[in-house]
Formats: structure tokens, sequence, C-alpha cells
């Protein structure tokens, strides 16, 4: 099955210029939604050993969270500033018009733990490149970093250069 056949395009959404990749389509689709699941677990044992996984709000709960269910890791939402209930470690991020910021549990990931970063899209790498921060802050290591999308034009992997990255379907 070819994913990129399922998802479907939205002209001008969010705003005029802009062609969003929509992925509800292959989430609503049984066969493809596992497809694409099973190509992340591929993906993901490519990556080498990891302890966690750590997914970025809220696409990234999508596809970690049943990867890290699939292959017996933990997994570790990271969230939108003021977000989770306890004691945070907070990166800021550059938005195309602005900033952001993401924050992680301070205790969500141990010193030394290893780690496999998951997420719907790369297009400029900034927020991953956030995530990225936070894991390390906290003492983890980044072992790898799979996208189900990956927009080639935006060069996001530019801001990714040292870290093992793929996706399953590029545009």
């Amino acid at each position: 099955m070819d994913l990129k056949d399922k998802l479907r395009h939205v002209m001008d959404f969010p705003k005029e210029g802009i062609d969003f990749i929509d992925i509800t389509t292959v989430l609503q689709d049984p066969e493809a939604f596992r497809e694409c699941m099973e190509s992340f677990k591929t993906l993901a044992e490519k990556m080498g050993d990891f302890d966690l996984i750590v997914g970025s709000e809220s696409r990234g709960f999508i596809f970690g969270a049943p990867l890290a269910y699939r292959m017996e890791k933990g997994f570790v939402p990271v969230r939108k500033k003021g977000k989770l209930p306890y004691k945070t470690v907070r990166e800021e991020y550059d938005l195309e018009y602005g900033k952001d910021e993401l924050e992680i549990h301070s205790d969500a990931i141990a010193p030394g733990e290893k780690v496999l970063i998951v997420d719907d899209l790369l297009a400029t790498g900034g927020t991953t490149e956030a995530n990225i921060k936070l894991v390390e802050k906290l003492g983890g290591e980044v072992t790898g970093i799979v996208y189900f999308i990956e927009l080639m034009s935006l060069k996001g992997r530019d801001k990714l250069k040292g870290y093992n990255v793929d996706s399953i379907v590029k545009f």
C-alpha cells in the first residue's frame, strides 16, 4: 500500500498558499493506519536500542504512544507550555511569526536513557530541535528520530545534522 495515496491535501489551510497534508484519512482507515504503524516500527528498529519514545503535542502522541505500546517501551509526552501538571523543563523555539515553548516533566527521562523521537511531520525541524534539547537537558541520548511525513523542500534535516533521521513518506 502506498500511504502517500491515503493522505488528503487541503489547499490554502491554515492560510493561503499552504498545501496542508491531512493525516486523518490514514487514521480513519484501519488498514492504512496499521501499515503506517508497522512502517514506524520498522524505522524504529533501524534506529538501534532505545528505552523511551518521546512524542510532541499533539500528532506525535497519535503515533508515538501506540508505537511505544507495540514495542514495549515507555512513552513521554512533550507538551506546550502550561499543560503538564508536574515540574517541567522548558525549551523555546521559533515559529514562522514569533516563538513558542515546549515542556517535558523534569523526571521523565533519567540520565543515560536512550530516546527515540516520533512525530507526524518534519518541515523546518524547529519543533524537533526543541524536543532534542529537552531530552538532552535531562541527560537523555537521542538515538533516532522518525516521522510519518517529511517535506524535503523545507530542509528540516539541516537542523538535525548528527542525528539518525528517517521518514515513511517524503514529499
